[in-house]
C-alpha cells in the first residue's frame, strides 16, 4: 500500500479511468473496448496501463515457466507456479477474445463474421491463440495423453511483446527491403558450408571414419569451423585438412560477416526512412493550417513507435515551422483550440524562464526605456516578474 501511494498508482488509475468514461460517453461498447486495445484519440493513459499489464503479466508467466523447470523451486512453489499461470492465462484469454470482439472496428475486418476470421488468421491473433492454448489442451486431454511437449509452446507468450515495439517493424520492414541481398548472402554461406563439408569429407574420411561419417555428418563441423566457433569436439588430425581448416576459417570469418553488416546498414537506413515519413506525415497534417488533436495524437504514437524523445519531436515541429514561415505560412490559423492552448502554455513557461534567467535584469532595462517599448510589454512583463 505504501508502494502504491508513493507512486501515486491509484490516482493515475483514477484519472485514466476518468479521462476514458468522458471521452468515450455515447460510444458503443464494442468501440470503447477497441479504444482500450488500441491507440486512438479517445484512448487515453488506461490504454498504456492496459498494455503495461499485458507486458508485464507476459514477463512474470515466462519467468514463472523457466523456474518452474529448477526441481527444488518446483516442489516448494509448486502451487503459486499454478496459481500465476491461472492469472496469465486469465488475462490473456481476456485480451484474446476482446481483440476478436473489437476487431470490426477496423475497416480491414469490419464483417462481423468474416472480419473476424480474417482476423483470428492474422500472425499476431495467432500468437495470442499459441500463448493460451497448452493450457488448456492440458486441462482437458492430460488424462489421457502426454502433453507435456506443449508447455513448451508456453514460452512462445514472449513473442506477444512484439506488438509492444515498434523496433521489431523496423527489423522486419528492413529484412523485407533487403531480402534479396540477404538470400544472395544466405546462397554463398550454403555453397560455402557444403564445399566445406565435402573436402572435410574427403580429407579426413579414412582418418576419422566415425566422426566423418559422411558428408551430412560432415556439416556440423563446417558450421562450427566456419562460423569460428570450433567447440573442439571434432577437429582435423591430418596436415592437408588442418590446412584446409585455416584457410576455410578466415575465409568464414568475411562470409558470414556480410549478413551481419547489411542487417545493420539495413536498419540504420529503415529508421531513417521511417524518421523522414514521420516529417513528412506532420508536414502533411498541418499543411491545410489544421492541426486537430487526433492528428496529434496519431502523430504522438508514431513518435513512440519510432522511439522518439519529446525533444526530438521538438526539433522536427520546429524545423517544419521554420520551413513554413519562410515561405510565408501562418503556421497558427485554423489550429485546434486544445492545441493553441498547449503552445500557449508551452510560450507562458519560456517566458517565464526568461523573466527569472540570468538576462532578466538586461531585458527590465530595455524595456523601461518606453522608446523601445509598449506599456503593453511593460505590463506582460511585470506580471511574469511577480510570478
Amino acid at each position: 500500500m505504501q508502494l502504491l501511494q508513493k507512486f501515486n498508482v491509484i490516482g493515475a488509475l483514477y484519472k485514466a479511468l476518468h479521462f476514458f468514461v468522458t471521452k468515450n460517453r455515447g460510444r458503443s461498447f464494442r468501440q470503447k473496448v477497441f479504444s482500450l486495445l488500441h491507440p486512438t484519440p479517445t484512448s487515453g493513459p488506461l490504454h498504456r496501463y492496459i498494455d503495461h499489464l499485458i507486458i508485464l503479466s507476459v514477463l512474470v508467466s515466462v519467468l514463472s515457466i523457466i523456474f518452474e523447470t529448477i526441481t527444488e523451486v518446483r516442489a516448494v512453489f509448486s502451487t503459486e507456479f499454478k496459481l500465476l499461470e491461472v492469472v496469465t492465462v486469465t488475462i490473456f484469454t481476456v485480451e484474446y477474445v476482446a481483440r476478436v470482439y473489437s476487431c470490426c472496428e477496423l475497416p480491414q475486418f469490419a464483417h462481423p463474421i468474416k472480419g473476424r476470421l480474417r482476423y483470428m488468421m492474422t500472425l499476431s491473433a495467432m500468437i495470442d491463440l499459441l500463448a493460451i492454448s497448452p493450457f488448456f489442451l492440458d486441462m482437458v486431454l492430460d488424462k489421457n495423453f502426454d502433453l507435456r511437449f506443449l508447455r513448451v509452446f508456453r514460452l512462445s507468450r514472449l513473442l506477444k511483446l512484439t506488438r509492444y515495439t515498434g523496433t521489431l517493424n523496423t527489423l522486419f520492414k528492413a529484412v523485407q527491403r533487403e531480402h534479396r541481398v540477404l538470400l544472395a548472402s544466405a546462397f554463398m554461406m550454403l555453397l560455402l558450408v557444403i564445399l566445406t563439408a565435402s573436402l572435410g569429407f574427403e580429407l579426413e574420411h579414412d582418418a576419422q571414419p566415425d566422426k566423418f561419417e559422411s558428408i551430412p555428418a560432415s556439416m556440423y563441423w563446417a558450421v562450427i569451423t566456419l562460423a569460428s566457433v570450433g567447440y573442439g569436439d571434432i577437429s582435423p588430425i591430418t596436415p592437408l585438412g588442418r590446412a584446409m581448416t585455416v584457410v576455410i576459417s578466415l575465409i568464414g570469418i568475411g562470409i558470414f560477416a556480410i549478413p551481419a553488416g547489411l542487417m545493420a546498414s539495413a536498419f540504420t537506413d529503415q529508421l531513417r526512412i521511417d524518421r523522414e515519413t514521420f516529417e513528412n506525415e506532420f508536414r502533411k497534417a498541418i499543411a491545410d493550417g489544421r492541426y486537430s488533436s487526433a492528428e496529434r495524437h496519431v502523430m504522438d504514437a508514431e513518435a513512440e513507435r519510432l522511439h522518439l524523445t519529446p525533444q526530438d519531436v521538438n526539433r522536427i515541429i520546429e524545423r517544419v515551422h521554420q520551413e513554413m514561415r519562410s515561405v510565408g505560412h501562418d503556421v497558427t490559423e485554423g489550429l485546434d483550440p486544445e492545441v493553441m492552448m498547449e503552445r500557449y502554455r508551452q510560450q507562458i513557461s519560456a517566458l517565464r524562464g526568461m523573466a527569472h534567467g540570468k538576462s532578466a535584469d538586461q531585458i527590465d532595462a530595455l524595456l523601461r526605456n518606453e522608446a523601445k517599448s509598449t506599456a503593453a510589454e511593460r505590463a506582460i512583463w511585470q506580471t511574469l516578474r511577480e510570478k
